[in-house]
């Protein structure tokens, strides 16, 4: 058996055991699929970023959750570049990181924030009725009506899909009791990953939204914050002119206070381009993992 390096990082907080946990394997060309799955299963984070060489960019990063792969990570994201800059691996600056939804835009500052320009977003309204979408997350039927104002159920996706469904008050995000298996069957039938809800009604003056996201169908029950569906959610509300068309340059999303994970996320969307979304992260764990041998079935990757 060989090892290597293996970090967990929370990201989205300034805090430890907070946010949302990544796991962060900084070297990981020698390592093939299945190696990288059995990894993030053992990590047990939502995600683990698998950095490695490009030939398109400064760095490639591959995203495992315990049970598959997914094409795009936010807080994994950050995570990731926030580690390599506390290491000295990569200076304060632009960045570019190949995904499997193509090569984005990574801004590190100086003070250690991480900024990732997602893909331009791709909104669309779906046939799906609030009765549905109430049965399958808990969340009641009358709150979801209820901020449907100007605001429809949209799958918004800037590289990985949301189903988009505000709700009136924070209250009803916190009585959510979703069925799981319900949900997942929701997102598929909508062709998305998953379902972020959220209530303009937060727990700080100065945040624009708190949000929850349920992504079952990639083994993530509730995911605490989620980079992703921030990014899709805000240019959701740039689409659908909410407060009046007047949003914000920047606008900080809340998440994870019901699981105990509390976080926020910048977001920053201008005149329907590509969002982008950002924050810092601390490191929690720093140790070596011993990699599993090859099986003798799996072909390595070129």
């Amino acid at each position: 058996m060989t090892a290597t390096r293996a970090l967990l990082v929370d990201a989205f907080t300034d805090e430890p055991c907070a946010g949302n946990a990544a796991g962060v394997v900084p070297e990981a060309d020698d390592l093939t699929d299945g190696q990288m799955q059995a990894i993030a299963a053992e990590l047990g984070a939502s995600e683990t970023a698998f950095v490695r060489e490009s030939g398109d960019a400064d760095r490639r990063i591959r995203y495992f959750t315990p049970t598959t792969e997914v094409d795009l990570c936010g807080h994994a994201t950050i995570a990731s570049h926030a580690h390599l800059f506390a290491d000295g691996a990569i200076e304060a600056g632009a960045h570019t990181l190949e995904t499997n939804v193509g090569v984005l835009d990574i801004e590190v500052e100086e003070d250690g924030t991480v900024w990732m320009t997602q893909n331009r977003p791709e909104i669309r309204e779906v046939d799906v009725s609030y009765e549905r979408v109430a049965a399958a997350t808990g969340l009641d039927e009358e709150a979801l009506r209820g901020a449907s104002d100007d605001l429809p159920l949209a799958v918004a996706s800037t590289g990985l899909p949301f189903l988009v469904a505000p709700v009136t008050y924070l209250s009803d995000l916190g009585d959510a009791n979703p069925d799981f298996d319900a949900v997942e069957a929701l997102a598929d039938e909508v062709d998305a990953a998953g379902v972020y809800a959220f209530s303009f009604d937060a727990l700080d003056r100065d945040s624009t939204l708190h949000g929850r996201a349920w992504v079952p169908g990639a083994g993530v029950d509730e995911d605490p914050v989620t980079g992703t569906a921030s990014g899709a959610t805000g240019a959701y509300l740039e689409h659908y002119a909410a407060f009046g068309g007047d949003v914000a340059e920047e606008m900080t999303f809340e998440q994870g206070h019901f699981v105990d994970r509390p976080g926020r996320v910048r977001v920053r969307v201008q005149d329907g381009g590509a969002p982008k979304v950002g924050g810092t992260a601390v490191e929690t764990l720093d140790g070596t993992l011993e990699v599993p041998p090859v099986e003798e079935d799996e072909i390595l990757e070129a």
